[in-house]
């Protein structure tokens, strides 16, 4: 486990397709009222935090970059966009209903597998290294506006715990998880 700095990771808000329970990968949904008010919440939560000498980065998607924008409004951090942030591929899955996609892949136990089995999707090692290197390139602290998946793998890799367990790290929406020294703080209202 590398060195890394302080970091603040958060998902976007709640979506349209998080509502209609389907994938999202690299298409993108709006934010719902609740998914707004979900950022709402993180910026009451980051307001409560020293982030003198923070930067801050977000997924490009629109859901994450909204969220981004709302959650750090009034905060005084500059804020711009990295695709290493995006969530994971899940080619042609992008947009599907997950209960459908269930019934079609005998394979997936439940929807959290559907993101290792979709086809021309990224899988969970690519992931892990995309995470990785974009990890590895951080030279201070951050704020991190991401994606469900993505927030996962992030804090797995920082807490130095085996991929096998990246379906038992917690998740959330409007929460603040806050990561120093290798420990994880789930920070809330």
């Amino acid at each position: 486990m590398s060195n890394y700095p302080t970091l603040y990771i958060l998902r976007h808000g709640e979506t349209e397709w998080n509502l209609a329970n389907r994938l999202q990968g690299h298409f993108d949904s709006r934010l719902t009222e609740t998914g707004r008010a979900q950022a709402a919440a993180q910026n009451a939560i980051l307001r409560r935090c020293n982030l003198s000498g923070f930067s801050a980065l977000s997924s490009p998607q629109g859901r994450a970059l909204i969220t981004a924008q709302i959650a750090l409004d009034g905060l005084g951090i500059d804020l711009a966009t990295d695709a290493q942030l995006a969530e994971i591929g899940i080619g042609a899955w992008a947009g599907e209903s997950r209960e459908a996609l269930l019934r079609q892949t005998p394979a997936a136990r439940d929807s959290y597998d559907l993101y290792e089995h979709a086809p021309e999707g990224e899988g969970f090692a690519a992931l892990y290294q995309r995470c990785r290197a974009f990890l590895d390139s951080l030279t201070g602290p951050h704020v991190l506006v991401t994606h469900g998946i993505t927030s996962r793998m992030l804090r797995l890799i920082l807490l130095g715990r085996d991929l096998a367990v990246l379906r038992d790290m917690q998740g959330g929406q409007g929460v603040v998880f806050h990561l120093e020294g290798g420990q994880q703080k789930r920070l809330t209202l």
